[in-house]
């Protein structure tokens, strides 16, 4: 399953160019990779433009994301990678209070629009 979220960036070039610093392969706390993958996240990739940010993620069939939240919360050290990311970044302007990354919903599909096609032959 991949699931997709966004996020904005403090607009400030050098807290952007700091932010990817941070996420460069070198500079990523191991302990945050092994909380990822114990989440059940398969892979995750990060995109940017401007300072908008999505986040993709590969995960596996049981992943919870309420699940992954409470682990995050009880683990000092994500706190602590997650205290250091919140310098760079700001909440989307429709975000609730406290809400960070949100979750994106789907608008278009090529391969169901290709299929719906097919269905109508």
């Amino acid at each position: 399953m991949r699931l997709y979220y966004a996020l904005d960036l403090k607009d400030d070039p050098a807290l952007i160019a700091e932010y990817e610093r941070w996420h460069r392969p070198e500079n990523v706390w191991p302990d945050i990779v092994d909380s990822i993958r114990g989440a059940g996240v398969r892979d995750l990739d990060i995109f940017r433009a401007g300072n908008r940010l999505v986040l993709v993620l590969d995960v596996d069939d049981d992943f919870s994301a309420e699940r992954k939240a409470a682990s995050d919360a009880a683990n000092p050290r994500v706190q602590e990678w997650e205290a250091l990311m919140w310098k760079f970044q700001q909440a989307l302007p429709f975000a609730k209070p406290g809400e960070k990354w949100l979750a994106m919903h789907p608008v278009f599909s090529l391969s169901a629009a290709l299929a719906a096609r097919e269905n109508r032959r």
